[in-house]
């Protein structure tokens, strides 16, 4: 009786691990079948929860496994990437993605905004603005904030040059009383870089205003979609 008992658990224990083996491979193919989106402080989804448990399988990661890119998330991204000689951003791009195990397609870098290079003077005009306008705000404010001068651009509301946009009358405070014409930081930069490879934490957002400050009120009759910072986001 004992006998069979013990290859009873055997044969439990092989059935157990074979079923883990499927499920993993399942698992594998699903993320294999699908390019990953970048994440980043305000991201949710199932890419962030598998991003979330590898760190903590990998003890950089502590926090709960909830799918959302917060502050704790942020911290282990950015942990991990100085660990692993990454650009220390603490967003999930592709490096970032096959350090931790992730497979991503190789894929050709993405086309700049159209009417806007950032191998033009656009680049220095979007940073000189993003540090003008929100050089006391955190990374993800200042990205946003070039993401609405960029999608001013493409809407067919404004102006359809970089320098058209910044430059019209009365659109942004900074031009008027001559801080815009400050120079930029490398943060400054590098948001406004990210901005024209075309990261938008404002999701498509015409609009932005410091909710501390008086502004005109019919500002706040535009949908609002975010806030980040001390800054509200609308279309």
């Amino acid at each position: 009786m004992s006998r069979n008992y013990d290859l009873y658990r055997r044969g439990l224990r092989v059935v157990l691990a074979l079923m883990t083996c499927f499920t993993l491979l399942i698992s594998t193919a699903d993320t294999h079948a699908q390019n990953p989106p970048t994440l980043y402080w305000g991201s949710y989804g199932k890419w962030v929860r598998e991003v979330q448990v590898r760190l903590r399988n990998w003890g950089y990661y502590d926090g709960p496994i909830d799918s959302y890119f917060g502050a704790s998330t942020f911290e282990a991204v950015k942990w991990f990437q100085r660990r692993n000689g990454l650009v220390v951003d603490g967003i999930v791009g592709p490096q970032t993605y096959r350090a931790l195990g992730i497979w991503v397609p190789t894929q050709p870098a993405a086309a700049p905004r159209t009417n806007v290079s950032p191998r033009s003077n656009d680049l220095d005009l979007l940073a000189r603005l993003v540090r003008a306008e929100a050089g006391g705000e955190p990374y993800l404010g200042q990205v946003a904030v070039a993401a609405v001068v960029l999608n001013r651009v493409a809407s067919p509301n404004f102006p359809n040059t970089l320098s058209g946009v910044i430059f019209q009358p009365l659109a942004f405070e900074s031009v008027s009383n001559g801080t815009f014409y400050l120079p930029a930081n490398e943060e400054n930069i590098r948001a406004a870089r990210d901005a024209l490879n075309g990261w938008d934490p404002t999701y498509g957002s015409l609009y932005f205003w410091a909710y501390k400050k008086p502004v005109n009120p019919w500002v706040w009759t535009r949908p609002i979609v975010r806030y980040i910072g001390n800054h509200v986001f609308a279309r």
